[in-house]
């Protein structure tokens, strides 16, 4: 398998799950909540006042709006054929990653109700940005041998 092969595949990957978590946050924030968070805190997350809980769902719509868009710029790149352009997009990749999960470290962690969720999440971060590490090692290997 070439690194081209394992691109596309590293981004097909990455999209199917930006789409899907983009399209259960436009449309089962709720049950997602639930799922991950919990009943309790997530009657906390979701708002007290009515006006609270459209900004909130508004708020998750647009999030899952944009994680959605993003999934499909991740389909529309994974099938770019520049050796050049796969690193520079993987080391762009990777660095977002590891962005968030210091953001997460750093000051999602201090949100009482978010705190175990934001170390789960952190993990997740790692583990994205670890495929795209492995695709430029293998790439960078691919060119040097």
């Amino acid at each position: 398998m070439g690194s081209s092969s394992a691109f596309i595949l590293i981004c097909l990957l990455h999209c199917l799950l930006a789409v899907t978590c983009g399209s259960l946050m436009m449309f089962y924030m709720k049950d997602v909540y639930k799922l991950g968070h919990g009943i309790e805190t997530t009657t906390k997350l979701l708002g007290s006042t009515p006006h609270d809980q459209l900004l909130i769902r508004t708020s998750d719509s647009f999030s899952g709006l944009l994680l959605f868009a993003i999934g499909f710029l991740l389909f529309m790149v994974a099938f770019v054929r520049d050796r050049d352009f796969q690193a520079f997009f993987a080391k762009g990749c990777t660095f977002l990653h590891v962005s968030m999960a210091m953001w997460r470290v750093y000051f999602e962690r201090r949100v009482e109700d978010l705190a175990w969720d934001s170390l789960r999440q952190t993990v997740g971060d790692i583990l994205l940005a670890t495929s795209w590490v492995s695709f430029l090692v293998y790439s960078w290997r691919e060119k040097y041998d």
